[in-house]
């Protein structure tokens, strides 16, 4: 039975100073932020900007816009409204073929659209279908047909709200082909609209293939709730959830794919030339493509020869992976921080995008009693800006926080190396070689260690003797080499450290350290390891209570030996590292601002510096969120886009100029050209 008796006397005294408070309001805080986050909320009605001109859902309605109903009046249609809707639209038809126009065309395709969501409500689903297609077709026509190219006008409100209709119209066809289980990449079909054939060919864009396609979502079923931005574009197209398949795949990157993955898509309906025309049946037979974007890859395309934007989403996407329960489970940061032993089946390198080679990685490290998800804001508010969501792709490294820091470093010293080997076996994709790593809290200190070179130096604080005279067995003896032996990564370019406490931090104070060895349980097998090897060492090993180290609360300690080597120890000639410091804003209310002090609750002001860091910037925040904060992702911003313009300049050096420090290049092309 584990015993939980007070601490004795020598650490029962430190339980009344300052960072014995800071503790314990540090664990409390934790442990609020460790329960379940709903980062969704399934809407009553599918959210639309339709819904409030035409009255979609209110008991009145649908109903026709004031435009609609001003060119019903025009030709004497208004009193047709209540009558048979397909004799209406087959007489405004003839308008069109007699008289075409921009209101003739647009009050079509709304109709068509208003009469679609009335037949669905009646339960006659294959005339919505036949209604939902010809609004699609007429909005379509509206502003991208050859016909009305002399008199579009794309100032006229009117120009937004048919894409809004060719936008509605196509999702509502397209959850009537997905209720049927028809809505599947790399599948083809036939629909039949009145006198006209549609050839549909589903298609992706970009990386995919069909095959990582399980299911389909619709983006306007969800309101997202646990990020504070949401980012779009805005065009025409659907905005759609792709829930990746997790089958056996020939994709070596699809292991390190988060469980419950989606990825964000937008579905554009290309009307494509060379219609054809049956006089036996007097049917005319055309051939469409429904488009499936990554809007992580492109936000545009082009029809004809129009620029054409996409309306897409890729924070509702997100939202949704984070709410999957097999995500949630795998990301409980408490088992992470006391059980580290049963963490170890969900270590690893996790990619919540499908991995693209031409993009580079930027893999962030979480700290104490934390997970990857502590990063999803600065992650979505990063992939907002265009350069960085064209030339960067985000990895996330999970690991059991209740082991001591240089450990978990080790094993993901490992981890870059197997991923590597997996998805570039023969080194040849140069952006993986352009890596930057952005950790928080311990999760810098974890980062910092992949780019130096320990030489004798870390075994000499164990040993003055060589490692091969230690008597242990060989598992216990690769571990330490793991541990204390190691070389930069060559592949890591830069070092992004926020509120790290390089010189350790007082929260690992007597008390907090004691509490720490009662609730971790470390794996026994790996402490009776230990124990053995000190047992038959005891002449050669001259500092056993770095070995007894045994959780993260004493790895942190300022009095570690580990950490000052750390910042004397020889770094990779390559590398560059930039440091975020946090302070607490003293006019803050509450008691974390009054007993604080020059910290952020955590880490020490004068800990937190970094000497040989190229940038420094202080922020006021706490140690928990300051990595949430909008200063520190835009200074996360800032150091990413400086690190693709100097990367642009080395690689064009004779086309480019320079940059100057601060100044910056919009829209980079992609890496590699």
């Amino acid at each position: 039975m584990r015993s939980f008796a007070l601490p004795s006397e020598s650490l029962a005294t430190p339980l009344l100073d300052r960072s014995w408070m800071v503790g314990v309001l540090l664990m409390l805080t934790l442990a609020g932020g460790c329960s379940t986050t709903n980062w969704i909320k399934v809407r009553h009605n599918p959210n639309t900007p339709l819904a409030e001109d035409l009255e979609l859902f209110s008991w009145r309605g649908p109903k026709p816009s004031a435009r609609t109903m001003q060119f019903l009046r025009r030709y004497g249609l208004e009193k047709r409204l209540d009558g048979d809707s397909k004799t209406l639209l087959s007489q405004i038809e003839t308008i069109i073929q007699d008289r075409p126009s921009e209101e003739a065309v647009y009050a079509f395709a709304e109709l068509a659209y208003i009469n679609g969501h009335k037949a669905e409500d009646e339960g006659n689903v294959a005339e919505a279908f036949d209604l939902f297609g010809l609004s699609v077709a007429q909005s379509y026509n509206y502003l991208l047909g050859e016909e009305n190219v002399v008199t579009r006008n794309p100032y006229d409100p009117l120009f937004r709200r048919a894409s809004d209709l060719y936008n509605g119209a196509l999702e509502s066809a397209l959850r009537i082909v997905a209720k049927q289980g028809k809505l599947k990449p790399g599948h083809s079909q036939t629909i039949k609209l009145g006198a006209h054939d549609f050839e549909l060919q589903v298609d992706c864009s970009g990386r995919w293939r069909p095959e990582d396609f399980e299911d389909i979502k619709f983006v306007s079923d969800y309101r997202v709730k646990g990020l504070r931005n949401h980012y779009q574009t805005y065009g025409l197209g659907v905005p759609l959830i792709a829930i990746h398949s997790h089958g056996v795949s020939d994709d070596p990157a699809s292991e390190y794919y988060s469980p419950g993955m989606s990825f964000p898509v937008t579905a554009f309906l290309r009307v494509l030339p060379g219609s054809q025309f049956h006089t036996g049946s007097g049917r005319q037979r055309h051939f469409c493509r429904l488009e499936l974007y990554d809007p992580l890859e492109r936000t545009s395309i082009v029809v004809g020869n129009r620029y054409v934007p996409l309306q897409t989403d890729i924070s509702t996407p997100l939202a949704y992976s984070l709410n999957d329960p097999t995500f949630q489970k795998a990301n409980f940061a408490t088992r992470g921080l006391l059980n580290p032993a049963k963490s170890q089946d969900v270590q690893g390198i996790y990619l919540l995008e499908p991995y693209d080679p031409n993009k580079i990685p930027v893999l962030m490290v979480h700290g104490l009693w934390s997970s990857l998800i502590t990063w999803m804001e600065m992650f979505n508010d990063l992939r907002g800006v265009p350069e960085i969501r064209d030339n960067y792709q985000f990895w996330f490294y999970l690991y059991p926080t209740g082991q001591p820091f240089w450990l978990s470093a080790s094993q993901l010293r490992t981890e870059l190396q197997q991923i590597r080997h997996d998805i570039d076996p023969y080194y040849q994709n140069g952006n993986l070689d352009q890596m930057v790593l952005v950790g928080h809290s311990m999760g810098g200190l974890i980062s910092r260690m992949q780019t130096l070179e320990s030489g004798d130096d870390f075994w000499h604080l164990v040993s003055q003797q060589p490692i091969d005279s230690i008597q242990a067995p060989p598992e216990l003896l690769n571990e330490l080499r793991s541990a204390l032996y190691f070389h930069p990564n060559p592949s890591i370019q830069r070092v992004v450290t926020i509120a790290t406490p390089h010189r350790g931090s007082d929260f690992a104070n007597g008390a907090t350290q004691w509490l720490s060895r009662k609730l971790i349980r470390l794996p026994e097998q790996m402490t009776n390891a230990v124990d053995l090897l000190l047992q038959e060492n005891s002449a050669l090993v001259q500092n056993a209570p770095l070995l007894k180290i045994n959780t993260s609360v004493d790895s942190l300690s300022p009095e570690s030996p580990i950490l000052p080597l750390m910042l004397s120890a020889a770094k990779g000639a390559h590398v560059r590292y930039h440091n975020i410091v946090g302070i607490v804003d003293k006019d803050e209310p509450g008691m974390l601002s009054r007993i604080a002090g020059e910290s952020d609750g955590v880490v020490k002001f004068e800990s937190a510096r970094l000497e040989d860091a190229e940038s420094e910037i202080a922020i006021e925040g706490d140690h928990i969120n300051i990595h949430r904060q909008a200063s520190a992702i835009l200074e996360v911003q800032r150091i990413l886009l400086m690190h693709l313009e100097e990367l642009y300049a080395k690689r064009h050096p004779a086309r480019e100029p320079q940059p100057q420090p601060g100044k910056l290049i919009s829209r980079l092309p992609r890496f590699p050209e």
